[in-house]
């Protein structure tokens, strides 16, 4: 009698090279859908019928203005933002160590929204009522006229006020290439018979390329798509740039996509050649790492000038418009005159009192707190394919082409693609959380790759090699090794998406319903009906929602998670 053995078929053992393949197709096919397929969705609606978008958005007879105007406020606004956050950026290496904490003052006016910032300056330099021309009425250059002498609401301020608004986001890229240079090749310089600008210009500038090519980039493709300033401030003036023309293509009645897909286009294209600009002029990425055995920052220095410099401009950034917000909240109208006899709460109370503010507030800190969860792990994930994923090659190209679309194309259109993308089959997200949440994941794509992939940079190869060395697995060297060294920046990146969320309003104001709002559409619904002290109250609140979150990441993380942004 014969008997049979039948052995259990053992599972076909994938290599690890191959699982890490097919997770990383993966995780690319899902972000090509959220972020290429709704913009692949309006070109090709725009190309419908022969083009009619575009002959019905470039038909206009006013539309020259409307591009100039928006090349000058991307131009205008990034040349203000470079000189300021370099020269920030600049001061900030030249405090003395016990100012060393007034290096977080450029970066504060970001805590306060864009939307709130715009509203501020609105009740100080409006021509009739703002409360600084009322004072500068007083003197006698000003004193027989009834309006003005500066009109906001004029093309040359929304500029300033983009470029000042802008310059954080510089001083942010630059500041962090200052700290990330090793001493050791200031003092090589210095030995040599460098003097302290000859330092500055042909060590310090060449390895803040980087940091110069990104922070000049962004800077120009956040004032290319600026959309606050431009819809708040240029309705009175019947100021408008092109994302402005897509938000009004989308709100008239019936809306059309087409149209504004076609208004949108240019955008698309420039921001993509700036992209690739930027990665041409910056080529091997690897040869700008400094990092080395001492201590990464020049010394501090002495100068009086650098605190005084920092100071006025957190005096101008920060503390006059939120003054203007302050006083303009505690009074039942907004009006050129003030008096201490009419200041009230009454509009504080009316916003703890409406429930659609608190359900607003609700939304946008839990989107944005879904948002970051998501973008952070994902964030990490392609930053080591771009930086350690040799053997991917063509992985890595294709997700950097994938998550590069969202840094070169301005939020609003994001917000009209999604818009079109879920408001019809296979997925009707119109209406709910879901879709804000999504808009926001594609948003935050670059800033949560871009900041990781920094501190990857800045750590070299050195750590994971000593680890591999040791017998760690991949997972064990990204858990125990790298990420405990990345944390300031994993938290820094925390922080600042979680600002820039719970400000976002131009894709948000695409993607809202009236029973699904945030922040910054709600206050933009009573910026329209003229509720101004309420507008001034919802800032403010809008504001210390953002600061709060922020206190809770340094409550985490150090105090220092404000200073590595």
């Amino acid at each position: 009698m014969t008997t049979l053995s039948i052995s259990a078929a053992r599972p076909i053992a994938i290599p690890a090279q191959w699982r890490a393949r097919i997770g990383y197709l993966v995780l690319l096919a899902v972000l090509a859908y959220l972020v290429v397929v709704p913009m692949i969705r309006l070109q090709a609606l725009a190309f419908e019928d022969g083009a009619q978008g575009y002959r019905s958005q470039y038909g206009r007879y006013d539309i020259g203005e409307t591009i100039r105007t928006t090349i000058v406020l991307a131009v205008g606004s990034l040349v203000i933002a470079m000189l300021l956050g370099t020269l920030l950026a600049f001061a900030a290496s030249r405090l003395p160590a016990r100012l060393s904490f007034l290096r977080i003052v450029p970066i504060l006016p970001i805590v306060m929204p864009a939307v709130a910032n715009i509203v501020g300056w609105t009740f100080l330099l409006s021509p009739g009522p703002g409360y600084l021309n009322v004072l500068l009425r007083y003197l006698p250059w000003w004193s027989g006229s009834d309006t003005g002498p500066v009109d906001v609401y004029t093309v040359p301020w929304i500029v300033i006020l983009t470029g000042f608004s802008l310059t954080s986001f510089v001083y942010l890229f630059v500041s962090a290439g200052m700290q990330s240079i090793n001493s050791e090749h200031l003092e090589a310089a210095q030995i040599n018979g460098s003097s302290t600008v000859g330092v500055f210009f042909r060590v310090v500038l060449p390895l803040l390329r980087p940091s110069l090519v990104y922070g000049g980039g962004i800077a120009l493709l956040l004032g290319l798509g600026q959309f606050t300033g431009p819809l708040l401030l240029g309705q009175n003036k019947g100021v408008r740039v092109l994302t402005t023309d897509m938000y009004h293509r989308v709100s008239e009645s019936p809306a059309d996509f087409a149209a504004a897909a076609a208004a949108g286009s240019p955008l698309v294209l420039f921001g993509l050649a700036v992209v690739l600009i930027q990665k041409g002029l910056l080529g091997n990425q690897s040869r700008f790492v400094t990092h080395g055995g001492k201590a990464f920052s020049a010394p501090p220095g002495r100068s009086v000038w650098a605190s005084v410099t920092l100071l006025i401009y957190a005096l101008l950034a920060l503390v006059v418009p939120l003054l203007g917000l302050v006083i303009v909240s505690l009074t039942p109208y907004w009006s050129g005159s003030l008096s201490p006899d009419i200041l009230t709460l009454a509009n504080f109370r009316s916003l703890a009192s409406n429930p659609s503010i608190v359900d607003s507030v609700v939304t946008s800190v839990v989107t944005s707190l879904i948002a970051v969860g998501i973008c952070i792990p994902i964030g990490y994930a392609v930053a080591t394919l771009l930086v350690r994923g040799k053997r991917f090659r063509v992985l890595a190209v294709i997700a950097d082409l994938i998550t590069v679309l969202p840094m070169g194309i301005p939020a609003v259109i994001f917000g009209v693609g999604f818009l079109l993308t879920y408001t019809e089959p296979p997925l009707i997200l119109y209406g709910t959380r879901t879709v804000i949440i999504l808009v926001y994941i594609v948003l935050m794509l670059p800033y949560a790759i871009r900041m990781q992939m920094t501190a990857l940079l800045a750590l070299g190869n050195t750590y994971s090699e000593a680890s591999a060395t040791s017998g760690a697995s991949p997972m064990v060297t990204n858990i125990r090794v790298m990420l405990p060294l990345m944390r300031p920046t994993v938290l820094s990146a925390v922080a600042l998406m979680f600002i820039l969320l719970t400000h976002e309003f131009a894709a948000s104001l695409l993607v809202r319903a009236s029973t699904t709002q945030v922040m910054g559409t709600l206050l933009f619904d009573l910026w329209q009906n003229g509720s101004y002290p309420l507008v001034a109250a919802m800032a403010l609140l809008m504001t210390a929602v953002t600061t709060v979150g922020v206190a809770a990441a340094m409550l985490v993380g150090g105090r220092n998670v404000l200073s590595n942004l």
